[in-house]
């Protein structure tokens, strides 16, 4: 019996593929579970209107990673951080500062979303990559200063 997949299944097939499967299976497990679709001529036509749909999702999805992915790639922010006599730091900029600075001027991230390999614990300017879907990625400046 060919049915069409309503969900991705292990050693099956991924989620809007149609494959042949023995009849007890479908109408067993796959059916009743809501799982697949008999691939009959109403159904293909349903199929054909969602993966339009899904398409069309995809692309709105992808127009609005990469306009905030520009928004933000280029951008500079400045973190002030206490420091002691002899220049060393009291605190280290971690990505939480980071997500917590963007955050405040606008930009809507998470916070794996920002690459950091270690924490900042000097003054200067550092390149931060931040990582969007679509492997799409932007490049922020993070400027260390001296809190006066």
């Amino acid at each position: 019996m060919k049915v069409i997949l309503l969900k991705d299944i292990e050693n099956l097939g991924k989620k809007y593929e149609i494959k042949e499967v023995s009849d007890g299976y479908a109408r067993n497990y796959l059916i009743p579970r809501k799982l697949a679709k008999v691939a009959n001529e109403k159904n293909l036509q349903w199929l054909e209107k969602q993966k339009e749909k899904e398409e069309k999702k995809a692309e709105e999805e992808l127009k609005k990673v990469q306009e905030a992915a520009s928004a933000i790639d280029g951008q500079e922010i400045i973190i002030p951080v206490k420091v002691g006599e002899n220049g060393q730091f009291f605190e280290s900029i971690t990505v939480q500062k980071i997500y917590e600075k963007l955050k405040e001027e606008g930009f809507e991230i998470k916070k794996n979303q920002i690459l950091l390999d270690s924490p900042i614990k000097e003054l200067g300017e550092f390149p931060v990559k931040i990582k969007f879907p679509h492997n799409l990625e932007a490049e922020i400046k993070v400027i260390v200063v001296e809190e006066k």
